[in-house]
């Protein structure tokens, strides 16, 4: 199939979260199996192209109602799949990849239409065009309005995947001529423009021919009031066209037989590598080492949706009373920064907070820890809990969104389960996850079959990319 895939990030190119992760290797797994698969992303100011080779293959004129751009285009030579950069110093040379700036929207407009004029300018008739978030949502309502007649896109179908629905780049109505579909009005969702405002993802679901997400309970929960964002009810309208197909690992870069992060490798075989990993980890961050002292990790955003507000009363007690070792890396809220670093500054001997991100680091927490903590309010899907499966790092987990769908709870008497998953956020549920992961710790074998059990778990994009095309083919035969 020929497969034009539209987002906003695409690792290791720009990265703010997961959905860099997927476009950086879901379109490789494609065009290894024989698909030709091209990608359309920004050239943001922060990507670093010395590493890259770009050759300039064209120069777009993009008008956007009044606004008016320049693009130039530029693809990566090398490698599959087919990387076109949108070079546009005016919209991407911001210093990051987003921007509370009124002229957000327009970003991402002209993304689309480039998107768009790069096909017409190269005659690609794509079978599928895959976007995704907001950001490229407005694709599938061109295709049926402004390129309707369009001979190349006769038989293309649209499938938009919805990495967090929370972001749904909404703007006021007074900045609907820069969509160039003032002609198309009646295609825009009438009782919502009559409050004042265009949504692009609401325009998305209400036009694309496809709609996923990246896991299949957060597939059910976004048809739901608590975490529809106001859409749920277009998402049940159209529930036979949404599916939930969750995030794949590239376990080339996420394995502790192979990280090059890691000074000790180790496996499923022999996990004696891990203890010195460990050791390695407490050690560079400054922490002292003692076997038999299990070490959670901790590695993300520190924003409201990853649930850390419920650890502002009950870590000081559990850290007391348990006395097992804390490691985070992340940076984000004030206020959740300063909760990590009173914790650091009450228990120096027992908890270190890195402020903000390294990657290294990051491959080296999901090592040399024993327990990953992931209490999320919502998950769309989430990664770093399958990383901690694959490298014998026990998540304990809210369950919610993907972390339900990946992460079951141990239970001794059956010898079954990859961690834990509490069922109510609140902070009986994150004590009771966190003393039942303490204990199981405590008893060897039991810990060993958890581990094992985590290990052996198959979340590599050879096994999530066979279900996009199965989601291809149903769509281009429709």
């Amino acid at each position: 199939m020929n497969l034009l895939f539209v987002a906003s990030e695409m690792a290791p190119f720009a990265k703010t979260g997961g959905l860099a992760d997927v476009i950086g290797a879901l379109p490789a797994y494609l065009a290894e199996a024989g698909h030709d698969v091209r990608v359309v992303m920004p050239l943001y100011d922060t990507v670093d192209t010395s590493k890259l080779t770009l050759e300039a293959v064209g120069d777009f004129a993009v008008p956007l109602g009044p606004h008016r751009y320049s693009a130039r285009v530029f693809r990566k030579t090398g490698n599959a799949p087919t990387v076109y950069f949108v070079h546009c110093p005016e919209l991407y040379g911001r210093g990051r990849l987003y921007t509370s700036d009124g002229d957000e929207h327009r970003r991402f407009l002209a993304l689309s239409y480039v998107a768009l004029f790069i096909c017409q300018r190269f005659e690609i008739a794509p079978d599928i065009i895959h976007v995704h978030d907001w950001q490229a949502a407005l694709i599938p309502m061109l295709l049926k309005t402004l390129f309707a007649k369009e001979p190349l896109f006769r038989r293309t179908r649209t499938l938009l995947t919805i990495h967090n629905l929370m972001y749904q780049g909404s703007f006021p109505v007074e900045n609907g001529p820069d969509t160039n579909l003032d002609k198309y009005s009646d295609f825009f969702h009438q009782d919502l423009m009559k409050q004042g405002r265009v949504n692009i993802l609401l325009q998305g679901v209400l036009y694309a021919d496809g709609v996923s997400t990246v896991s299949p309970t957060y597939a059910k929960e976004i048809q739901t009031p608590a975490l529809g964002g106001g859409l749920d009810g277009l998402l049940r309208a159209r529930s036979s066209t949404v599916v939930g197909i969750l995030n794949g690992v590239d376990y080339k870069e996420w394995s502790p037989e192979t990280d090059r992060f890691i000074p000790h490798k180790y496996s499923a075989s022999d996990l004696s590598g891990k203890e010195h990993d460990k050791q390695h980890l407490l050690n560079q961050l400054g922490l002292p080492y003692q076997k038999g002292v299990p070490v959670i990790g901790i590695v993300s955003r520190l924003v409201g949706q990853k649930g850390f507000a419920l650890l502002a009363k009950t870590m000081p007690e559990l850290l007391r009373r348990l006395g097992f070792q804390l490691v985070v890396l992340g940076s984000g809220e004030p206020a959740l920064e300063d909760m990590f670093g009173s914790l650091q500054r009450a228990f120096p001997r027992q908890v270190c907070f890195y402020q903000g991100f390294k990657n290294d680091l990051a491959h080296l927490i999901e090592a040399g820890a024993d327990m990953f903590l992931m209490p999320s309010v919502y998950e769309p899907c989430g990664l770093n809990q399958l990383y901690s499966l694959r490298y014998g790092t026990v998540p304990i987990v809210h369950r919610t969104g993907g972390l339900a769908d990946t992460v079951q709870t141990w239970s001794p008497s059956t010898g079954t389960g990859t961690g834990f998953a509490f069922e109510h956020h609140d902070e009986a549920g994150l004590r009771w996850a966190i003393q039942a992961a303490l204990a199981t710790y405590k008893k060897t074998a039991d810990w060993d079959q958890l581990v094992q059990n985590g290990m052996a778990a198959d979340f590599s994009w050879q096994t999530q990319g066979k279900l996009y095309e199965l989601v291809y083919k149903r769509l281009a035969q429709s």
